[in-house]
């Protein structure tokens, strides 16, 4: 099951109290207190885990806490800290507070850690109250509560390839020839219900094995800006890609034209967020080993004469490698001018 958004109560442990105690040993009778500091509690704590990758494990299991400090003891004993409570999550998650409405954290990198929640302190023992006037002080303090709140987490997927189209346009049969992911793919459309996340692997380049992570979101129709349809709830998986594939079923099935539908798939996506459009894109033409789509193509470059298209075939595999080197060229290109563009460290 995969779910990529959720409500939770995130809680840390109380502090623990302090301690009243005084000295009572056999030479030592006016020994005066000793009474030790309370544990501090366990921080709520969000580490980024690249082998996780949705939120299934928040959806049943909503409220998470961390550890109380223990008391403290006598013979200025300190109370143990509280464990943490480490809330592991997938890349590109979105913490947002519910009482504001802003979003507090966001989780980018493997091993990450952030801070959500502070535990409380640990209260003071009554050695800490000890004066010249008040040699024998009974007093000590509770420990401090736990920050607390109630979070939405959104997982907005990181990766470098975004694949958009309508249904039944073979999205998930490209992802499955250029990744080592295996979608369901049959002849109807909305085979995939949520997105998919496959890696395309170049093992025979001469700068050793790399790859790149490609995100497959569920068929758009139009209106989906409106929520309508399965691939509105799943557009912000693809915000963060480097590169928009837009696929598009050239031999027109379905009595569909491919010229209105790469305009409609702009269209929505200028909708939910104009920024999408501002990113690389590569139109790929695909099913171009059946008859039919030659003569759509042509009407298609007629029309959308800017538009950049690569022809494939998922059914036979044509044009299938050289898409894969196209798009690692791009990623490349995107990330080089991406980090030329930010800040150097002074």
């Amino acid at each position: 099951m995969f779910v990529d958004e959720c409500t939770v109560k995130f809680a840390a442990g109380d502090g623990g109290r302090g301690c009243t105690s005084f000295r009572r040993e056999k030479y030592e009778p006016w020994g005066g207190p000793n009474g030790g500091d309370g544990g501090r509690g366990g921080d709520v704590i969000l580490l980024g885990d690249v082998n996780t990758n949705n939120l299934v494990d928040y959806k049943y299991q909503p409220h998470w806490r961390g550890e109380r400090g223990e008391h403290g003891q006598g013979a200025d004993c300190h109370g143990r800290d509280g464990k943490p409570c480490v809330i592991r999550l997938p890349l590109g998650t979105v913490v947002t507070d519910l009482a504001t409405g802003k979003p507090v954290a966001e989780v980018v990198a493997d091993a990450e850690q952030i801070v959500l929640c502070k535990g409380g302190n640990g209260g003071w023992g009554n050695t800490h109250f000890k004066n010249s006037t008040n040699r024998a002080p009974k007093r000590a303090n509770p420990g401090l509560e736990g920050e607390a709140g109630s979070y939405r987490l959104v997982l907005k997927s990181i990766a470098d390839v975004g694949l958009v189209g309508f249904p039944n346009a073979g999205k998930s049969s490209l992802t499955g020839r250029i990744t080592k992911a295996r979608p369901r793919t049959a002849a109807y459309p909305f085979t995939t219900l949520h997105p998919q996340i496959g890696v395309i692997e170049y093992p025979d380049e001469a700068k050793g094995h790399q790859r790149l992570l490609l995100a497959d979101v569920p068929g758009l129709i139009e209106g989906a800006h409106e929520n309508r349809g399965l691939g509105h709830r799943f557009l912000r998986h693809v915000e963060r890609c480097a590169v928009l594939i837009f696929l598009i079923d050239m031999a027109g099935t379905d009595a569909r034209d491919p010229r209105d539908d790469y305009k409609h798939l702009l269209h929505e996506l200028k909708l939910y967020d104009p920024a999408l459009l501002a990113k690389p894109r590569l139109v790929v033409a695909n099913k171009m080993d059946l008859p039919e789509s030659v003569a759509l193509l042509a009407k298609f470059k007629r029309r959308h004469r800017t538009a950049e298209v690569r022809e494939i075939s998922c059914a036979t595999g044509s044009g299938i490698d050289q898409l894969k080197k196209e798009l690692k060229k791009r990623v490349a290109k995107f990330r080089a001018v991406e980090k030329a563009s930010q800040p150097s460290a002074t």
